[in-house]
């Protein structure tokens, strides 16, 4: 296995095939994934069966209620511009924040690729929170946000809405990183109003997006790209796309929350 780092976030990862994986193995991915944040493997000439078994690897799946499933493949998602008469939309965020334990980790398979545009963007939380004021670092500790759903429809029986911490102690490297989506769904912040809690997630936001905080992945035919939603957000690129994008995503459950 060779790891080479990216900047400011991420790092590619050759020598593993995506399929299932031997434990150690993926004890050395986590570890991987809690220190770089996103893992990109080339090359790879999979299917959805071992995309799933790759992640089955690492836990139990998820899937978001409200997306697209894969055709045979339940636990898989469709993420595509086919047929769309606008772009779709993305802001950076953290996938399905609105449930009391959302996923670890996230991965995208490239099926069709654009000829150009449609990157991947992904921004360094542990650095924007290293690099906030310490005022600043020790306020937003002390407060959680509000999640909810936004965006897709969800069924009577589903989580619509979950508090989380702002800062979180990430459970492998034991960095601290800001927990955030996007603004619309960080509905409220303890113990400020309205207002001056929609004034401080936007200026979170702002922090952890600029540019020099953000890699950014084109992607290429046999790309998978795995990332850790507990120091990562990302969002999708969709200005100046050329031909058509489409990626197929599963996710992995975290650990439970702590009681």
């Amino acid at each position: 296995m060779k790891v080479t780092a990216l900047n400011p976030v991420g790092a590619v990862v050759d020598g593993v095939r995506v399929d299932a994986l031997r434990q150690a193995h993926v004890d050395v991915l986590q570890r991987l994934l809690g220190e770089h944040g996103v893992l990109v493997f080339r090359d790879q000439s999979i299917d959805d069966a071992a995309f799933t078994r790759f992640l089955r690897s690492f836990g139990e799946l998820m899937f978001t209620t409200g997306e697209t499933p894969v055709d045979g493949h339940p636990y898989l998602n469709v993420v595509s511009n086919v047929g769309r008469k606008t772009p779709p939309r993305s802001t950076f965020h953290i996938d399905t924040s609105y449930v009391r334990t959302p996923p670890a980790y996230t991965a995208l398979r490239a099926v069709e690729v654009p000829e150009t545009g449609g990157q991947t963007l992904f921004s360094n939380q542990y650095r924007a929170y290293e690099r906030l004021p310490k005022d600043i670092r020790q306020d937003v500790a002390m407060r959680s946000i509000t999640h909810v759903v936004t965006g897709v429809e969800v069924g009577d029986d589903d989580e619509t809405s979950a508090v989380h911490p702002v800062v979180r102690k990430h459970p492998v490297s034991g960095r601290r990183a800001l927990y955030l989506s996007s603004p619309a769904r960080c509905a409220t912040v303890s113990g400020l109003t309205p207002e001056d809690g929609r004034a401080l997630v936007e200026h979170l936001i702002e922090h952890c997006t600029r540019d020099e905080n953000v890699m950014r992945h084109a992607w290429l035919p046999g790309d998978v790209v795995m990332w850790d939603n507990r120091c990562v957000m990302h969002k999708a690129d969709h200005t100046g796309v050329v031909g058509r994008r489409v990626l197929h995503r599963g996710m992995v459950a975290t650990e439970p929350p702590p009681r």
